[in-house]
C-alpha cells in the first residue's frame, strides 16, 4: 500500500509540473501579446548596432519573415555587408578567410517563431523545473524536450517575460522588453557559446513589423 502511495505521489507530482510548465507558457504569450498576435506576425525587421568582443561594434539590420527566411547585414566601413542568411532553400554565411559570402548545404534554419508557440502540436514536452535566480530576477525554469534535444527557458516570475535562453550551442538573454504594435519584445540580447568564439551584443533602436520587403532581400 505504501508503495502503491509513492507511485500514484509521483505520477501525481509529473502531471502537476507539466500543468504549470503550460500554465507559465501560456501566461508568457498572453502577456507578451497573445496567441493571435503572435501567428499574425509574418515578418520583423530589427535596427540597431551589434557589439563583437570589446571594440569591435557596427550597425546592424536582421530580417526575418515566415516560415524561415532571415537575414543579417552589418555596415562595415559606410558599406552594407550581409553575414549570414536562409533564402528558403540555400543558408550561407560569410566566410572570413576569404571575406566572401559562401553557401552552406548543412545549415539548419530556425523557425520564425520560438519553439514554445504551439508546443504542444510541434511535438515538445514541458516539464517544469523550479525557481532559479538570473542576475537580480527570479525566473520559472522551463525545459522543452523533444527527441533528445533539451531547451531550457527562464521566465520573470513577476512579468513573465522570456529572460533567459538556453540551447545546445548557444545561451541567449533578454531584457529591455518594450512594445511593439501589440507585442512585446526584447530591445537588448545578449548571446554567449560554449567556446566564446561567437559571443555578441545586439542594442536594438527600432524594430518594424509585417512590412513587406522586397522579393530579392533573402536571397544569396
Amino acid at each position: 500500500m505504501k508503495r502503491l502511495l509513492m507511485i500514484f505521489a509521483m505520477c501525481f507530482s509529473h502531471l502537476l509540473f507539466s500543468q504549470t510548465a503550460k500554465e507559465i507558457i501560456d501566461t508568457n504569450i498572453e502577456l507578451s501579446g497573445g496567441l493571435t498576435n503572435w501567428k499574425l506576425l509574418n515578418s520583423v525587421m530589427l535596427q540597431g548596432k551589434v557589439i563583437l568582443g570589446v571594440n569591435d561594434e557596427y550597425p546592424v539590420k536582421i530580417f526575418q519573415q515566415r516560415p524561415n527566411l532571415t537575414k543579417t547585414v552589418l555596415t562595415i566601413a559606410n558599406k552594407e555587408t550581409a553575414i549570414e542568411g536562409y533564402d528558403g532553400k540555400k543558408g550561407y554565411a560569410m566566410n572570413y578567410a576569404t571575406n566572401k559570402l559562401q553557401v552552406y548545404p548543412e545549415y539548419i534554419s530556425e523557425s520564425f517563431d520560438n519553439d514554445f508557440i504551439d508546443w504542444e502540436n510541434k511535438g515538445f514536452e514541458a516539464k517544469y523545473l523550479g525557481k532559479e535566480k538570473i542576475g537580480n530576477l527570479y525566473c520559472h525554469k522551463v525545459e522543452l524536450t523533444k527527441n533528445v534535444n533539451k531547451n531550457y527557458y527562464f521566465f520573470d516570475t513577476k512579468t513573465y517575460m522570456l529572460i533567459k535562453e538556453i540551447k545546445k550551442d548557444e545561451t541567449l538573454l533578454y531584457s529591455d522588453y518594450k512594445k511593439v504594435g501589440n507585442l512585446q519584445m526584447p530591445f537588448r540580447i545578449e548571446a554567449a557559446s560554449p567556446k566564446k568564439d561567437g559571443d555578441y551584443v545586439i542594442l536594438i533602436n527600432k524594430i518594424e513589423v509585417n512590412k513587406v520587403f522586397p522579393d530579392n532581400t533573402f536571397k544569396f
